[in-house]
């Protein structure tokens, strides 16, 4: 086959890919130079959509309503869009090889694509219950949410299965995003994870206490402290129950399991440095290997506030890093390009609910406001406090203004002299700074 040859090419087709790509244009990439190299049939677009409004039973999104950078308010860059900057976005191709020394990348059809430079934007892939060999994970309707393909497959299901039982494995972000838009869905549902609250990673129990209240008021069953050990399904091969280790059994009409990710290296293994589970990365996202930068998910980079190394699993960071690494390599010829300082900002959105967390969740906690499960108008939020400073706000249902304050307050790590002065002023403390 013949080989092509870039000057660029960002391989991933995600959110990174789709940032990468526009920041490319304002710097003027010149027709030809660049390609996207993306396993999946669509260009680029915000993935968050698929666990939120496009599982919606009205008005859900469709594309290419939702293809970056529509996201972050920008301009939305459709398939003709890299058409007329002569980016080439060569979809439906799964790279199988790289050999980062010969500058190639090999398609699993047996395509050569040679690059100068190259962005490694491949995200993260679902972890799957099969990889442990869960007694009969493979039976039908049991799905993870990853890419638009799955997405599809849901909503199909959920036209099949109108009314049934949806048994959600898993307390996380998924966990929490599917439960929330299932029930939307009239379906009954009830989630299962093995942790003693929800969102464990970033929630402190009195977070996560108002949020697994409010689920519950709105009809869905949580299951804590167990996992799924195995699944019956029926004569067609559906599945039809969920075995619990601690003995219980569950109906089930669909499964979905979200129970983290893995950064998708493997291509790169042996000839990139890695670490904390990813592809080491200087402030420029710049690899170990010459001309080859790592963004998104698959990046562990230096956190200048925090001056340690981390990876981190986001779409802000996603968008944001694959700006700044492409600022960073017109930089190398002519320009200069700050080093990336990045404040952690994680958000979601459910029911009517919705949170912003800014900074690092570590240290003691002050939890204010209300956090009733049953208020009408639940608005509270927590502080982390380190060394006797602020290094973390968490907001739920705050205004546009509330929400700067809190990034703001977790850039700045203004000094906490009374917990219980900063429990009393809650969101007030953060407007003042």
């Amino acid at each position: 086959m013949a080989e092509k040859s870039f000057k660029y090419v960002i391989l991933g087709g995600g959110v990174a890919a789709g940032y990468a790509a526009r920041e490319f244009a304002k710097q003027g990439v010149k027709p030809g130079e660049l390609a996207i190299i993306s396993k999946e049939l669509v260009a680029p677009y915000e993935r968050p959509a698929l666990s939120k409004a496009y599982l919606f039973p009205e008005s859900p999104a469709r594309l290419p309503g939702f293809h970056v950078c529509v996201g972050s308010g920008g301009e939305r860059l459709l398939p003709e869009w890299y058409a007329e900057k002569g980016i080439a976005l060569i979809l439906g191709t799964e790279i199988v090889k790289a050999d980062l020394a010969s500058k190639t990348l090999i398609s699993a059809a047996g395509e050569s694509f040679k690059y100068h430079i190259l962005i490694i934007a491949t995200g993260s892939s679902v972890i799957r219950l099969t990889d442990f060999g869960v007694q009969g994970a493979d039976a039908k309707h049991i799905y993870y949410l990853r890419e638009i393909d799955d997405a599809d497959k849901l909503v199909e299901a959920i036209k099949q299965k109108k009314n049934g039982k949806v048994v959600i494995v898993g307390g996380g972000y998924i966990g929490l995003e599917l439960s929330a838009v299932m029930k939307l869905n009239n379906l009954d549902v009830c989630m299962v994870y093995p942790e003693p609250w929800c969102m464990p990673r970033l929630f402190t129990a009195g977070i996560a206490a108002f949020y697994e209240g409010y689920y519950a008021h709105k009809g869905i069953k949580i299951i804590k402290g167990t996992v799924a050990v195995g699944f019956t399904s029926d004569a067609n091969g559906e599945v039809k129950e969920v075995k619990l280790k601690d003995g219980r059994v569950l109906e089930a009409d669909i499964v979905v399991v979200g129970v983290g990710g893995r950064p998708l290296t493997g291509l790169f293994k042996g000839q990139v440095e890695e670490e904390k589970g990813g592809i080491k990365t200087d402030s420029f996202f710049k690899s170990s290997v010459p001309d080859v930068y790592a963004v998104g998910d698959v990046a562990t980079f230096p956190m200048k506030i925090y001056n340690e190394m981390r990876r981190v699993e986001h779409v802000d960071h996603a968008r944001k890093s694959a700006e700044h690494a492409v600022k960073a390599i017109f930089a190398s010829e002519g320009t200069s390009v700050e080093e990336y300082d990045y404040l952690p900002f994680f958000y979601s959105r459910s029911f009517n609910l919705s949170w912003q967390f800014y900074g690092d969740n570590v240290g003691e906690t002050v939890l204010f406001g209300d956090s009733s499960p049953t208020s009408e108008n639940p608005k509270f939020g927590t502080y982390w406090i380190k060394d006797g400073k602020i290094v973390g706000a968490f907001l739920e249902s705050g205004t546009p203004e509330e929400n700067k304050a809190i990034a703001k307050v977790a850039r700045v790590q203004p000094p906490a002299d009374s917990l219980d002065q900063l429990a009393k002023e809650g969101i007030t403390f953060a407007c003042k700074i």
